[in-house]
């Protein structure tokens, strides 16, 4: 089930997306090429999917997120793109294709970044992505503002800059990557669920504790993979977190201990979700396949 449904969301949010990548005028026409290229080379949308799932979840339609969608993705794009420059993980491989600044060079990868950050918050306010209110607006807005900045994403990778070559304990680990991977998909399911129009309080709060156990769960996999998997499987740089000495889960629990708790923050979001019907079933479906995941 969840092969189709992500292969429908997908299309969604890629077809929203392309709207956003035409340049308005010649001058522009590398920087946008460069933008494009950092979002539509491939991605499993994960985050668009869990904005679509939630607003599914509480009785909306899909096409209600879309703003929500391209904004998530668009923020996670920007900040792979500044991951990958020299000056912070130094990668040359991403989705099995060159990185951005590779392809392009550094400077446009820079600009490249920068402008699909601020094109994030744009697609939330666009009409023709989000037909929510302005109140409703003006809350999602807010929401990402925060989860994709310094208290949020940009400050998780800051604690992982500094970080390297340290021996930090489960505690700093996990409040490193609540910040650095978990806010932007926590994010995603409370944008997706405020689109809908009816997110209710107690309902943001269920949606808000399956989010931070799927976040974290993403990173616990995403951490084990780099242990397990291979280059070409992943699309990146496999045993890079080792090579670089970073902190990890399995260099701190063992390789077992940390799939174990994998498996352990994949039943914390499904029990999250008890009080939902049928409706939330791709959200479960995207808790089991974020653990299963071999890429």
């Amino acid at each position: 089930m969840i092969a189709a449904y992500s292969a429908s969301s997908q299309a969604r949010v890629n077809a929203a997306l392309e709207t956003l990548f035409t340049a308005p005028s010649p001058e522009l026409a590398r920087l946008y090429e460069a933008m494009r290229y950092s979002v539509m080379n491939g991605g499993k949308r994960v985050r668009p999917l869990l904005a679509y799932a939630a607003c599914e979840a509480l009785g909306g339609k899909p096409e209600q997120a879309n703003g929500a969608a391209c904004a998530v993705e668009l923020i996670h794009a920007y900040s792979l793109v500044h991951d990958d420059l020299p000056a912070m993980d130094d990668d040359d491989l991403r989705r099995g294709q060159p990185t951005t600044h590779k392809k392009f060079d550094e400077a446009c990868a820079i600009l490249a970044g920068d402008g699909l950050q601020s094109l994030a918050f744009s697609a939330l306010l666009d009409p023709r992505l989000s037909s929510s209110d302005a109140e409703i607006r003006l809350q999602m807005v807010s929401a990402l503002a925060l989860a994709a900045g310094p208290a949020g994403m940009v400050g998780g990778q800051a604690i992982d800059l500094g970080s390297v070559g340290l021996k930090l304990d489960q505690k700093a680990l996990e409040y490193m990557h609540r910040h650095k991977t978990g806010a932007l998909i926590e994010v995603s399911v409370k944008l997706g669920a405020l689109a809908s129009g009816r997110a209710e309080e107690d309902e943001l709060k269920y949606l808000q504790t399956y989010a931070q156990a799927i976040g974290l769960a993403f990173q616990v996999q995403d951490d084990i993979l780099d242990v397990e998997s291979d280059t070409a499987t992943l699309g990146k740089r496999q045993g890079a977190d080792i090579a670089r000495d970073k902190p990890t889960y399995p260099a701190l629990l063992g390789l077992e201990a940390a799939k174990a708790y994998a498996l352990e923050l994949r039943d914390q979001a499904l029990h999250a979700l008890r009080p939902f019907d049928a409706a939330a079933e791709p959200l479960r479906d995207l808790a089991r396949y974020i653990v299963d995941r071999r890429s």
